[in-house]
């Protein structure tokens, strides 16, 4: 066990984890130079195009160190956006510890303190590490005093690297093995591994990644999940290189993956404990928590015969993401799909983008909307994440609504923008200090709501591209929240409809009117478009009617002849708005329920 290290590496967004892992694992040659390809870790197309890390994976690397020893490198890759906090922590517990990646010419940025907090949680050792060293912007020296003075992490540690070029990479590697300690287990205790991450093979069935923490786990051996009782027979042990390499054993220490037959990825829950069946441990590992989704929203297929598709379509994916939930839902506008609820709107955009390109399905999402806790005058409680079943306002004794503390790194010159945008979306309870001369750290408690509709994207432009946010979820507070129904020629679109707060409700309305007006087409009579709070109308836009001329055949003559004309159209055009229907096109649903930005 003295020759293995098990870490992980956590950053803010960009600062290069990715590229540092392709440098190890260059460094440490188990891969040719004709068979690499950058973000080797990053499986998906999305992960490559955006430059993020959706899933976690792992490699082993074997490294030959200056004192001449052959060390094994569990390195443990985490997602480095808020919306898979919970998965960097489980990866974060199979560690004994970490590498904080700081960019050299960015500094400190708010998901660097906050994955830096989540190691500390976790017990790790921390070595903090300054990246792009290469750039012309880099300040090194700045940036290890802002660690020492900011982090409170010690000087001497602080490694300097540039991924890119692939400069400080072995010593980085050394200063693993001499920094970090090695794991802690007894491999002749019961067995006690912690499943830190899973993905599904559509022949094996699903791949459980597994640290061990204490006993040793053969193959053909009889195991119990400890969240759920199941009890599996495990097929196949190994480790991962590149690819997955089996073993006859695993024991404490070490990290590798399981194949059991557990036939979806739902049945393993990162966190759980695995143990024998005939030998259990006393009790699981801490740390465990089912993962709550956070924001619903409605799927539709835009052509309503691939509802069967979309069904599929989904079910596959579920296999490979646990956090996904979905149920069917139906609107009278819309056809039929399903409600879905995600871990943020990063997931959200990446299960749209996957359905879209992997099967080719093009879909409707609703306005995305979070749970509220309705408490009505019975003294019951339901929650509602979805505008159709809301309650009888008659009903209700109060609502609450779910609020995060937010925490924002900006330059100081942008602190008037960023606090005017806080306060536009009900911020309250503001702070903010000087982590170091220029740079302010902002924190907020913001409603839930208010966040996921486009709020990263305007911290992002009234910043310049220079704020930086993280969040976590608090507690439910009292709200005065009121469903706002769009209304077309009098008839109710179930589709448009929102729940939002009394204050926003105007000016919610207003922009889905003035939206609908320029898309839904003209007719030959008049379209009144509106935004109701139950019986109360607080929005309108009116789409004129197209008028044929038909005066145009009378050349001179009396006047009373074309007012007969005129009438007589008056007459057809007040019938026709009586059984006149609106189509409204797909690309207006599209239009209102997409944000400003």
């Amino acid at each position: 066990m003295k020759n293995i290290r098990n870490f992980s590496i956590i950053a803010h967004i960009d600062h290069g984890k990715s590229t540092l892992a392709d440098r190890m694992i260059q460094t440490c040659k188990i891969v040719t130079d004709r068979e690499f390809k950058n973000q080797m870790l990053d499986n998906m197309d999305i992960e490559r195009e955006r430059g993020i890390t959706i899933k976690s994976q792992t490699i082993c690397l074997p490294f030959q160190a200056d004192d001449g020893n052959t060390y094994t490198l569990n390195l443990v890759d985490t997602p480095g956006h808020v919306d898979f906090s919970y998965e960097v922590s489980r990866a974060l517990a199979s560690c004994e510890g970490a590498l904080l990646l700081i960019d050299a010419s960015q500094g400190i940025e708010a998901q660097t303190l906050a994955n830096l907090f989540l190691a500390m949680e976790n017990d790790l050792e921390i070595i903090p590490v300054i990246n792009k060293i290469d750039l012309p912007a880099a300040e090194p020296e700045k940036i290890a005093g802002q660690i020492e003075e900011d982090l409170g992490l010690a000087g001497e540690t602080i490694q300097k690297c540039s991924a890119k070029t692939g400069q400080g990479v072995p010593e980085l590697l050394n200063a693993i093995i001499r920094l970090l300690p090695p794991p802690q287990g007894d491999p002749d205790n019961p067995l006690e591994a912690l499943i830190f991450d899973a993905n599904y093979d559509p022949y094996r069935g699903t791949i459980i990644s597994v640290r061990i923490m204490n006993g040793t786990v053969r193959t053909g051996d009889h195991i119990l999940f400890m969240s759920n009782g199941a009890e599996y027979r495990i097929e196949e042990l190994g480790i991962f290189r590149l690819r997955r390499e089996p073993c006859q054993q695993l024991s404490a220490g070490e990290v590798g993956y399981l194949v059991a037959g557990v036939k979806t990825v739902s049945d393993t829950r990162p966190g759980d404990t695995i143990t024998h069946k005939d030998r259990p441990c006393a009790a699981p590992l801490p740390g465990f928590r089912e993962v709550q989704q956070v924001v619903f929203s409605s799927l539709y297929p835009i052509a309503t015969d691939e509802y069967e598709d979309l069904a599929n379509a989904l079910e596959k994916l579920k296999l490979n993401d646990a956090a996904l939930t979905f149920q069917k839902d139906s609107s009278a506008a819309l056809g039929f799909g399903f409600r879905c609820g995600f871990l943020g709107l990063l997931h959200l955009e990446v299960v749209q983008e996957r359905l879209e390109r992997e099967f080719d399905i093009s879909l409707i999402l609703t306005v995305p909307s979070v749970k509220y806790k309705f408490y009505l005058q019975d003294q019951t409680m339901v929650e509602v994440d979805n505008p159709s079943f809301f309650p009888d306002p008659g009903s209700i004794a109060r609502v609450e609504e779910p609020y995060i503390k937010a925490t924002i790194h900006i330059p100081e010159r942008y602190m008037g923008a960023v606090m005017t945008l806080c306060m536009e979306r009900r911020g309250e309870n503001t702070k903010y200090h000087y982590p170091m001369p220029g740079r302010i750290e902002f924190t907020c408690e913001l409603p839930l709501a208010e966040v996921i509709y486009d709020f990263y994207d305007r911290l992002k432009s009234v910043t310049q591209g220079y704020g930086s946010f993280d969040y976590e979820l608090t507690d439910y507070r009292p709200s005065d929240l009121i469903k706002l129904d769009i209304l077309v020629n009098g008839e109710q679109v179930d589709a448009l409809s929102q729940l939002t707060h009394r204050s926003k409700a105007r000016e919610r309305g207003l922009k889905a009117c003035e939206r609908l007006k320029e898309e839904i087409p003209r007719q030959l009579f008049k379209i009144a478009i509106q935004a109701a709070i139950g019986g109360t109308v607080i929005a309108r836009e009116t789409i004129s009617a197209l008028r044929k001329d038909v005066t145009a055949k009378c050349y001179g003559g009396d006047i009373s002849r074309k007012r007969k004309l005129l009438e007589k159209q008056k007459e057809g055009k007040k019938r026709m708005k009586t059984v006149g229907n609106v189509e409204i096109p797909q690309r207006a649903f599209l239009a209102v329920l997409k944000s400003d930005h």
